[in-house]
């Protein structure tokens, strides 16, 4: 494990940091889209709005594992109204963005750090990664547009937000 500039208080584990691990903000949506310079460049009708968010040691493991996951949850009600069918099985589709700012540390003063933000070109291949990963898991895939500016528009269905995280190719 690496060890933090500042160390946060030990975790129940004893761990005093975490580092790195790819993070997934899946929102269940009826509808979502991405506009880039006032074109729609990705949208899904049912599924899933993932922002995702990568950290500088993440690696292909760590997206195969995040798809596979995020492929099978089953967040999706079935007749009875019961948490039992994936996006999958309901014939949704997912609409991919990437988010660095999901690895933002705010524990010190006003301003978020991203330093433990994968670089660029890292946080692109494996996010792309990601989204085909997802898409070899049976799930129909829009994405938003890398390094871009983009304008996310939804309708969050519950509202039902998840946050899925991977730690060395795992899901933690």
């Amino acid at each position: 494990m690496e060890t933090c500039e500042e160390p946060l208080p030990p975790a129940p584990d004893g761990e005093k940091c975490k580092i790195g691990g790819m993070r997934a903000l899946l929102q269940r949506v009826d509808r979502a889209s991405v506009t880039v310079e006032e074109q729609i460049v990705g949208e899904v009708g049912l599924g899933l709005l993932i922002l995702v968010g990568v950290a500088a040691p993440d690696t292909g493991d760590d997206a195969a594992a995040l798809a596979s996951k995020i492929a099978g949850l089953r967040i999706f009600a079935d007749a009875d109204g019961k948490f039992n069918l994936s996006v999958r099985e309901v014939g949704g589709s997912a609409l991919v963005v990437s988010q660095f700012t999901l690895l933002s540390d705010v524990r010190r003063g006003r301003r978020p750090s991203f330093t433990s933000a994968a670089p660029p070109d890292q946080a692109a291949r494996l996010v792309d990664e990601f989204a085909t990963r997802l898409e070899v898991e049976g799930v129909p895939v829009s994405r938003g547009r890398f390094g871009t500016m983009m304008l996310v528009d939804l309708r969050n269905n519950g509202p039902f937000t998840l946050l899925v995280e991977t730690q060395n190719g795992k899901v933690v």
